[in-house]
């Protein structure tokens, strides 16, 4: 991916070395995340669960047919009710604007590739495009959707309009998925970022109400269809890269691996050897690289609609 000496966006705020503020255990992560799905993070020090305790709490309930969003708070969309509109006493800020070191660089871009893609977009259909807020963060901090940590992933939170990444998590990419390369790095940021266009048009807000009265096979299904249109709206900022010429030869199966990889069956399979299909509420890996390619492919908005297509 040609990145380098390119535009980067100031909707960063670094809160890397900041400190934590997390606290009360899993008791206190609710509230409405929407997580890429898959259990990363690195050891963190101080007491309490560690991050390793976390992802193991994580797999077990994998194991057991439990999905974590449950307990997560799942897919809130941020309604104006919600508890977790406001956040706490103490909300933790960090540095804004584009960060000084590579990595940081690097994030910067890939989110300005993004604001340019859907800015686009959004202007063509008469419509504005609300930027959100990239925070990176080490080990730990706080959202409008309760406390996290590295453990839970990437994530979006509808509440602040915020997306939450521990560049560590970059690791666990590469080494335990075994999903290398920057436009996989890339495909993660443009995930989440489908996530918030899909707060921005009322789908999260609209899916969590529904997930309200219904079983939880059924909200798994329904959580499936939030994350593979999440998957596609990616594939159209990598439609977009390709056209301003910064993708490059192997970038696309860098994230088509990277789509793959973090697919419920690939996971499971990868942790406990065996598959329980009744429990995915993230689609398989067929699923989330075909999405990921659809919105490739075409570009389209209204190729990524999953919820009217009567097979995912």
């Amino acid at each position: 991916m040609r990145w380098r000496g390119r535009r980067q966006s100031g909707n960063i705020e670094d809160r890397r070395g900041t400190g934590g503020g997390f606290g009360g255990g899993l008791g206190r992560m609710g509230g409405g995340r929407v997580p890429i799905g898959l259990p990363g993070g690195r050891r963190a020090g101080g007491g309490g669960l560690g991050i390793g305790s976390l992802i193991v709490i994580g797999l077990v309930l994998w194991f057991m047919g439990i999905n974590p969003l449950t307990l997560l708070g799942g897919l809130d969309g941020g309604g104006g009710s919600s508890p977790f509109q406001i956040p706490g006493p103490g909300s933790q800020t960090g540095q804004s604007g584009t960060p000084a070191d590579e990595a940081g660089q690097f994030v910067a871009t890939v989110l300005a590739d993004t604001e340019d893609t859907w800015n686009q977009i959004f202007g063509a259909a008469g419509e504005n495009y609300v930027e959100p807020t990239l925070v990176l963060f080490s080990s730990q901090t706080e959202s409008a959707c309760g406390y996290a940590s590295a453990a839970t992933g990437p994530f979006y939170c509808p509440a602040d309009q915020k997306l939450y990444i521990d560049l560590a998590f970059y690791d666990e990419l590469r080494s335990r998925f075994q999903a290398p390369g920057d436009f996989a790095e890339a495909y993660v940021i443009a995930h989440e970022v489908g996530h918030h266009i899909q707060n921005l048009q009322g789908i999260l807000p609209r899916v969590n109400e529904q997930r309200q009265r219904i079983s939880e096979e059924d909200s798994n299904k329904l959580s499936i269809r939030v994350e593979l249109q999440a998957d596609c709206y990616a594939g159209i900022w990598a439609n977009q890269s390709e056209k301003i010429g910064v993708v490059e030869d192997g970038d696309l199966e860098e994230a088509l691996n990277a789509a793959a990889a973090v697919g419920d069956d690939s996971i499971q399979k990868r942790t406990q050897g065996y598959v329980v299909p009744e429990s995915f509420n993230h689609g398989t890996a067929e699923q989330r690289a075909r999405w990921f390619k659809r919105g490739y492919d075409t570009g389209s908005v209204q190729s990524c609609d999953t919820f009217s297509a009567s097979q995912v």
